[in-house]
C-alpha cells in the first residue's frame, strides 16, 4: 500500500465523496440523497459541519466582508432552491487564498477561495463550481464513504471525520491522522475521485441549468482550466482535488449542449464582487488597481462599465482620495439605487468624510425595506457606533446576533458597543461567544467565569451557568474529533 504524502492529500479528500451511480441519458437523475444514513444521520452530519466551521475559523483566513458574504450566500441559495436533496441549511464562506479552488464538507459547509472569483470570467462559471460542490453535500457523498469505512474499520466515526476536517483545513498537518485512520492507496484515491467527479458534474449541471445559469459555464470553465495548466509543473489546487481528464471535459460539453446554450447578460453584482476582491484582497495594491481600472475603462472592455467604475472608486477609497470616489459613487447610486455594493461603499465614504448622519439616514431607509439584511445591519450598527450612538447600535445588534449566531462581524461590533458603554458583564459574555465560534471553548468558559464575577443578577447568573454547561459539553464533543 502506497504511503500517503502531502501531495496526495487533496486527492484523498476529494475521494471521500463516494462512487458513481448511474444517470439516465435524458437528464432524469436518481434520488440517492438518503444513502449513508446508517453511518451518519442527518443530525450528526450537521453537528460535524458545525465543528468543522469552528476549526476553520481558528485556522483559515476567512474574509469577513458583509457585501461579499451576502453575494456568495445569495448565489448559493439560488442554486440550492433548484437542487434536489437539500436537508439542512448551507453556509458559504470566502477564504483569502489566490489559489483556484472550492471545497464542500459535511453539514453544507462550502469554502470558496478568492482565486476562484478572480479566475471565473462569468457568473455561470462561478456558479458551476458551487453547484458541483453543493452536489457533493446533497447527495451525501462523504456520508456514503463513511458508511463503508465504518463497516470495515475499527476507527470511530468521529475519529475519521476529525481527520478529514483537519486535512481539509491543513493538508500537511492532516497527513499523519489520515494515514492512521484511512490507509488508502494513492491509486485508489485517484480512481475514486474521478468516478465521484463525473457524478457531481452531472447532477451539478442540472442544478446550474434549473437555477437559470448557462450550463456551458461548467464546460467552459473546465476547458479553460485544463488548457491553461496542461503542462504546468505545479497545477492549481482545484486540479488536484478535481482532476480533469479529457473524457470529463467532453462529457460536460456534450451534456451542456443537450440542455441548450443560455445567453445571459453579464451580472453586475458578480463583476462588482470580482472588482472588490481585486482591490481589497489582491496583491497589486490600490495604486496598481487604479491604473488597471483606468486602462480597462479607456479600452471599454470590462463587461459592464459600472463594475469598472466601482472598482476604480474602491481603489480611490483605499488611497484616501475620497472626493474623487464620492463623485463616482453618487453617479452609480443614481443608476443602481438598490445595489448593496454601492450602499456599502457610499457608507465608507460618508464615515470617512464625517457625514455620519447622512450615512445613518440612508441605511435606515434601507433597513425599513430589508430589516434583516447583513449588509444593512452591519453598516448601520457600525455607523451608529462611530457617531457615538452605542446604545442604538446594541439595540440593533442584540436581536441580530440571536438570529445569526455565526456572524463574527456582528459579535465584534456588539463587543465594541458594550465596551464603550462600560457594560462589562455583557462584554465578557460576547467575548465568550466569539471564542466559542473558533472552537476555543476553554477560553470561552474562562470569559463566562469572569462575567459571572461581575454581576449579582440571579437571572443573569443562571443564564451563565447554563451556558457554561453547554460549552463544556461542546468542548468534549470537539475533543473527540481531534483524537
Amino acid at each position: 500500500m502506497a504511503k500517503l504524502t502531502p501531495a496526495c492529500i487533496p486527492l484523498l479528500i476529494a475521494a471521500l465523496c463516494g462512487a458513481t451511480l448511474p444517470v439516465a441519458a435524458n437528464n432524469q437523475l436518481p434520488d440517492i440523497g438518503t444513502a449513508g444514513v446508517v453511518a451518519l444521520p442527518i443530525e450528526q452530519e450537521v453537528r460535524y459541519g458545525d465543528a468543522f466551521m469552528r476549526f476553520a475559523r481558528a485556522s483559515l483566513p476567512i474574509i469577513e466582508d458583509p457585501v461579499l458574504d451576502q453575494y456568495l450566500s445569495d448565489l448559493g441559495q439560488r442554486l440550492l432552491a433548484n437542487a434536489d436533496g437539500v436537508r439542512f441549511p448551507f453556509s458559504f464562506f470566502l477564504i483569502n487564498d489566490p489559489s483556484i479552488n472550492a471545497a464542500a464538507f459535511l453539514g453544507g459547509r462550502v469554502k470558496v477561495h478568492t482565486g476562484l472569483f478572480l479566475y471565473a470570467e462569468t457568473e455561470s462559471e462561478l456558479a458551476s463550481v458551487l453547484a458541483h460542490e453543493i452536489t457533493h453535500v446533497t447527495q451525501r457523498h462523504i456520508a456514503r464513504y463513511l458508511e463503508a469505512q465504518a463497516s470495515s474499520s475499527a476507527m470511530t466515526l468521529a475519529g475519521i471525520v476529525g481527520s478529514i476536517a483537519l486535512a481539509v483545513i491543513n493538508p500537511t498537518a492532516g497527513v499523519a491522522a489520515l494515514q492512521t485512520t484511512l490507509g488508502l492507496s494513492m491509486q485508489s484515491a485517484i480512481n475514486y475521485t474521478r468516478d465521484n467527479e463525473f457524478e457531481a458534474d452531472r447532477l451539478g449541471m442540472k442544478t446550474l441549468y434549473d437555477a437559470g445559469f448557462d450550463p456551458m459555464g461548467m464546460a467552459n470553465f473546465f476547458q479553460k482550466l485544463a488548457a491553461e495548466y496542461r503542462y504546468a509543473s505545479k497545477p492549481p489546487e482545484m486540479l488536484l482535488t478535481h482532476p480533469l481528464p479529457e473524457t470529463r471535459i467532453s462529457e460536460a460539453r456534450a451534456r451542456a449542449a443537450s440542455y441548450g446554450v443560455r445567453n445571459k447578460t453579464p451580472s453586475l453584482d458578480f463583476l462588482m464582487a470580482k472588482a472588490r476582491i481585486q482591490v481589497r484582497y489582491g496583491k497589486e495594491g490600490a495604486a496598481g488597481m487604479l491604473t488597471y481600472f483606468d486602462a480597462r475603462l479607456a479600452k471599454g472592455d470590462y463587461g459592464l462599465k459600472d463594475a469598472a467604475l466601482y472598482g476604480k472608486a474602491l481603489a480611490l477609497v483605499q488611497l484616501k482620495r475620497y472626493d474623487e470616489a464620492d463623485g463616482i459613487m453618487k453617479a452609480l447610486a443614481e443608476r443602481h439605487p438598490e445595489d448593496l455594493f454601492v450602499l456599502d461603499t457610499q457608507t465608507d465614504i460618508d464615515l470617512a468624510k464625517g457625514r455620519h448622519q447622512q450615512a445613518i439616514a440612508r441605511l435606515q431607509s434601507f433597513q425599513r425595506r430589508m430589516p434583516d439584511n447583513e449588509v444593512v445591519v452591519i453598516n448601520l450598527a457600525n455607523a451608529l457606533l462611530e457617531s457615538g450612538q452605542a446604545r442604538q447600535s446594541v439595540a440593533l445588534l442584540d436581536p441580530y446576533v440571536r438570529a445569526n449566531s455565526e456572524n463574527n462581524l456582528a459579535w465584534g461590533l456588539l463587543s465594541d458597543a458594550y465596551r464603550k458603554l462600560g457594560r462589562m458583564t455583557d462584554l465578557h459574555l460576547v467575548r465568550a461567544e466569539t471564542l466559542a465560534l473558533r472552537g476555543d471553548y476553554q477560553a470561552s468558559i474562562d470569559e463566562m467565569v469572569v462575567a459571572r464575577g461581575t454581576t449579582n443578577d440571579k437571572m443573569t447568573l443562571a443564564r451563565i451557568e447554563a451556558r457554561i454547561s453547554e460549552l463544556e459539553k461542546a468542548q468534549k464533543e470537539l475533543e473527540t474529533l481531534k483524537r
